[in-house]
């Protein structure tokens, strides 16, 4: 990909490089950091859905604040360049589907692994105090349970063993499911790994749902952004499998909030994996979510059936006790409030949900 300098980009001297800092996340993240004063350096390629519409609402916002390098996290010259003269990194780019991974698994290795690899090397041999954070993601865990490992009660799963309660520690075993989870598996081993072999002041996030404003969700990615999105639309839902499938679910602002302590405590978290979600307190189900979207809406969506996807975890749920300790940080926004949050940023972006009488939806038995 041809690089373009930004034209602010001289003027700025020691930086926080936010790598995919035009996605939702990115983007939020380097509106914090700029907010707080802090000189923001944001590298993306542009090419996610939604990404030139926040780069737009980044630079409104924090114009002498804020330089944006369209460039691609596998350019060593770009990467190099940017990363020597942060005073941080924070990692968030990266390919983020499932499914795109199964079609294009070299692609993705290329992006979040050897991607990964290049921030990693260029902050080791050019500036070596920078803390880097990276944004892994549940997904390393695998598939968690097995079939008869779940059961069903009332509209979700949950898991038969009770030492599950507060959900999935981050010292459980790793099982590495789907191009996808190989290569941000591998990306999160390297981050830790270059604490304990570089010493690096590095920190890994597995996130789990993270969700709210200036989210382009789609059925591969973003689910809760997507279905409020095709109910505003008055386009159908598609569930695949039988709907019970749970999630934690965090607010956006709360990861945020997540990643600044992160950041500010970097000395006495580094070399550590957190998982990053909403917990037990805010696991909720497909099924749940369009029960409460009757209550947005007013009436339930149109919703369809499709078969499972390959990797796709009945119940997954995050054990974020290690990170409320670390880092004095809980989350503060219930799943009902950042909806509405949610669905009000929609609303005003895509336009009211024509009015049709929806039947009910049925869950697959």
């Amino acid at each position: 990909m041809k690089r373009m300098a930004s034209p602010a980009l001289h003027l700025v001297k020691r930086h926080v490089l936010v790598t995919g800092g035009c996605g939702f996340i990115g983007s939020h993240l380097a509106n914090a950091l700029a907010s707080r004063g802090e000189h923001v350096v944001v590298l993306d390629n542009l090419a996610r859905k939604g990404s030139e519409e926040n780069r737009a609402w980044l630079m409104q916002r924090h114009r002498k604040m804020l330089a944006v390098e369209v460039a691609d996290i596998r350019d060593d010259e770009a990467v190099n360049s940017l990363a020597s003269r942060a005073k941080a990194v924070l990692h968030l780019a990266g390919q983020v589907a499932v499914t795109t991974s199964m079609d294009e698994p070299k692609q993705d290795f290329d992006i979040n692994a050897a991607g990964t690899l290049n921030v990693l090397e260029a902050v080791r041999r050019h500036n070596p105090q920078s803390p880097v954070i990276f944004a892994s993601t549940n997904k390393v865990y695998g598939r968690i349970l097995s079939d008869d490992s779940v059961m069903r009660q009332g509209c979700r799963y949950f898991p038969r063993d009770e030492h599950m309660a507060h959900g999935v520690r981050v010292d459980a075993p790793i099982d590495l499911y789907s191009p996808y989870g190989c290569s941000k598996g591998a990306a999160d081993q390297y981050v830790r790994d270059y604490a304990r072999m570089f010493g690096l002041r590095t920190a890994v996030l597995r996130m789990s749902c993270i969700y709210g404003p200036r989210q382009f969700g789609n059925e591969d990615q973003g689910w809760i952004a997507h279905f409020l999105i095709q109910a505003i639309c008055g386009r159908p839902i598609t569930i695949f499998g039988d709907g019970h499938q749970v999630r934690d679910a965090l607010f956006v602002d709360d990861a945020i909030a997540a990643w600044l302590a992160a950041l500010d405590r970097i000395d006495t978290i580094k070399g550590r994996i957190f998982n990053l979600g909403g917990g037990s307190a805010n696991a909720i189900s497909l099924l749940e979510l369009l029960e409460l979207m009757r209550g947005i809406f007013g009436r339930l969506p149109q919703v369809s059936h499709s078969a499972w996807r390959p990797g796709d975890q009945p119940w997954y749920v995050a054990d974020i006790r290690a990170i409320a300790q670390a880092l004095d940080w809980v989350p503060r926004t219930p799943i009902a409030e950042g909806l509405a949050k949610l669905q009000c940023w929609l609303v005003q972006r895509f336009g009211e949900a024509p009015q049709r009488d929806i039947r009910p939806i049925e869950a697959q038995a």
